[in-house]
């Protein structure tokens, strides 16, 4: 199998990627840019620079991707209505491809023929970024350290990180591990793996317990444009700021904290507990928004679509033919999502409290239970009549 001589390396200067950094120089033998994007982990990012520099990155690149995180991925996924599985938001799943494409492109100009990442052959990151490479640049050597070397464990990894001297933030007293970027915070591994196991409160890093909200709500209106959100409480905001907003307004109030069992696509069950406050809010505020503006046969239509769309981007293939023409169809519903919402945030509740469109197909005159134009109650009768046809036949040939 060819060898790649210069690798971008997908670094966030956690253990594996410390370990794989250095793995890949001694072992391996190639030359390795790290590549760490910024999605919002904040303080993690300290000091990332001379870190992977003194583990022997001949050049790092630190890209700022946070608005474009959470306008050309969360925002299209939001507007889809994508939630994996009844709950997941999918805060990893929609970073990964944004990470892979960078890779792409910092690989280009950095005239390296191979990228590596850092992900388990158990996992589904390996495949959200390994299609993501094949579909923007299929030519590239690809670079999967869990499935080559001989480790077995993250403890064999933290035994060979104390030996070459590699500081990590991992130790065997914390063994969890977890995934920060501006849409949630992911824990999973360790201790989490008993799926009866609560987890530990100070473990959540975006959120207060339900318990230690506020006892008063926290009234919050959300400005929607064609499906995409633009404004709180009257503020336009760009995309990375609305959302870190909204993260401050749920996590003050202990919105967002999910506890889950997933069906990963290499096979497995997987235990996952996830922090998503903003997100949270946003996709209760979207569905009541698309509730007074989208005719009904147009809503349910996208009904059955997202949890389709929400496997394509859980999957890996967000970068697939089938991806774009559902993004081209969703694009073309949003066009009337338009309008205010008003929510309550209360003690881990997010309630719909108010909702106005100037798009809206609501209306009280012809909903109202007192006289109106548009509707002759005797109708229904032969509406009921025709829709019970086939139960009527059925029954009367059963004899």
């Amino acid at each position: 199998m060819q060898k790649a001589k210069k690798i971008v390396l997908a670094y966030s200067g956690g253990l594996d990627t410390s370990v794989i950094l250095s793995w890949l120089k001694e072992v391996y033998g190639a030359e390795v840019v790290a590549f760490a994007a910024d999605l919002g982990q904040g303080e993690e990012l300290g000091g990332l620079d001379e870190k992977a520099r003194r583990t022997g990155a001949t050049a790092v690149y630190i890209d700022d991707l946070k608005e474009e995180f959470v306008r050309d991925f969360f925002f299209p996924a939001l507007k889809a209505g994508a939630v994996y599985e009844g709950i997941y938001l999918l805060g990893t799943s929609l970073a990964r491809p944004l990470i892979a494409k960078r890779q792409v492109e910092i690989a280009r100009a950095e005239k390296a023929d191979g990228v590596a990442h850092g992900a388990t052959g158990k996992g589904n990151d390996q495949v959200r970024f390994e299609l993501t490479y094949t579909a923007l640049e299929p030519s590239l050597i690809v670079v999967a350290p869990w499935r080559m070397w001989d480790f077995k464990s993250r403890s064999d990894l933290i035994r060979y990180a104390r030996e070459h001297g590699i500081p990590v933030p991992v130790t065997q007293e914390m063994p969890y591990s977890s995934d920060r970027n501006l849409l949630h915070v992911s824990f999973e591994g360790g201790i989490l793996e008993d799926p009866w196991r609560e987890p530990d409160e100070e473990m959540f890093l975006m959120s207060v317990s339900p318990e230690a909200a506020p006892d008063r709500p926290t009234y919050v209106e959300i400005d929607f444009q064609a499906g995409v959100p633009v404004a709180v409480n009257g503020q336009i905001l760009s995309p990375a700021a609305l959302l870190a907003r909204l993260n401050e307004l749920g996590g003050q109030n202990g919105i967002g904290r999910v506890d889950l069992v997933e069906n990963r696509f290499v096979g497995m069950k997987s235990r996952g507990v996830y922090e998503t406050p903003g997100g949270t809010i946003l996709h209760a505020a979207h569905r009541a928004l698309e509730s007074i503006t989208l005719d009904r046969e147009v809503m349910h239509l996208k009904e059955d679509l997202a949890p389709r769309f929400a496997r394509l981007v859980y999957n890996g293939f967000w970068y697939s033919p089938e991806m774009r023409a559902l993004m081209t169809l969703i694009d073309s519903i949003q066009t009337e999502v338009t309008g205010t919402v008003r929510l309550k945030l209360y003690k881990g509740n997010c309630v719909i409290a108010g909702r106005r469109s100037p798009r809206s197909l609501y209306h009280s005159g012809f909903a109202t239970f007192e006289e109106d134009v548009v509707y002759d109650q005797k109708d229904a009768g032969g509406f009921i009549r025709l829709n019970g046809l086939r139960l009527r036949i059925a029954r009367l040939l059963r004899g």
